[in-house]
């Protein structure tokens, strides 16, 4: 059966975004007790019955065909990503059998890890579903988190979750100009995942920690914002090097289930290259699965590069 709670509050989300004129619906002259569409407006509009409609929005019915969920989403205008999502939600077994989540011990396939290590100039790092970090080379750590320590992905105790980080890490939340942007995106990108995987028990308990303290993310998830992100451009205030503009790609790890690397590289010629640069001598000073002195290392190896204002 369907997820009922999900699947109604989000298909009431969609319909509260739209109008009756904006589907080629009439407005009725009589005062709207709530915003948005109602069932028996989405219903014509799709060519479904009110009653088949009601049920499926509560999660009453077992069988839903792929044109009843497509009729549907081109009613409610739904994104690619928002009509996959509708499907996972009505339809929970399509991407397959029920399966246990990953063990905590889970850890980065060696031979991506072999390979980020070998990217001296370019931040990269491993991640699962959950947006655990389950590895990065040495510009990644100074990048995203070099107030951390350098093998904190290493220890399932200590691993950082970029999501965690965003929300609920002061020193993360200022890495982002665009904080906003990052914070919504991050949110939708978390509704599909959850939605693919309904069992996955961490993962509930990591959304369930951020709804309980960041009111920020409980007001977003509210809003059943859904949407993914393979690749695009991100802009960082960092604080040893200033400001970034950095493009990124995001790649499935073959072979693995849930895992993925992301690389940021910065366009060649711009200042955003020249502050990545500034971050290559204090990765070069860390020896391979040597910690560094995550506190004082780093920045005193980026300051020690930089030129001197005194110098003309």
């Amino acid at each position: 059966m369907p997820d009922s709670s999900e699947l109604s509050d989000f298909l009431r989300s969609r319909r509260a975004a739209l109008t009756p004129e904006e589907i080629g619906l009439p407005r009725l002259a009589e005062r709207r007790r709530v915003p948005g569409l109602r069932r028996e407006e989405l219903a014509l509009a799709a060519g479904l019955s009110v009653t088949h409609y009601t049920r499926l929005e509560q999660g009453r019915t077992r069988q839903v065909s792929d044109s009843v969920l497509d009729a549907i989403a081109r009613t409610l205008r739904l994104t690619p990503d928002e009509h996959s999502h509708l499907m996972d939600l009505a339809r929970p077994g399509r991407t397959g059998p029920r399966r246990a989540p990953a063990p905590r011990t889970a850890c980065a396939e060696p031979g991506i890890r072999q390979l980020i290590d070998t990217f001296t100039e370019t931040p990269a790092l491993v991640l699962d579903r959950r947006n655990d970090i389950l590895a990065w080379n040495t510009m990644g750590h100074l990048l995203l988190a070099a107030h951390l320590e350098f093998d904190a992905p290493e220890d399932p105790a200590r691993r950082p979750n970029l999501t965690r980080m965003l929300f609920l890490d002061e020193r993360t939340r200022a890495l982002y100009p665009h904080w906003q942007d990052e914070a919504q995106l991050a949110v939708a990108s978390l509704r599909l995942v959850a939605s693919r995987h309904p069992h996955d028990k961490r993962l509930a308990e990591l959304i369930g920690e951020l709804t309980m303290n960041s009111e920020e993310f409980a007001e977003r998830w509210a809003r059943h914002p859904v949407r993914t992100c393979v690749a695009g451009t991100k802009e960082f205030d960092h604080p040893l090097v200033g400001s970034l503009e950095l493009s990124f790609q995001s790649l499935l790890v073959p072979g693995v289930a849930d895992q993925r690397m992301i690389a940021y590289s910065a366009r060649v010629g711009t200042s955003s290259e020249a502050g990545l640069r500034l971050l290559v001598p204090s990765a070069g000073t860390r020896s391979a699965g040597a910690l560094p002195g995550v506190q004082s290392s780093p920045e005193a190896s980026v300051r020690a590069s930089r030129p001197s204002r005194s110098a003309s």
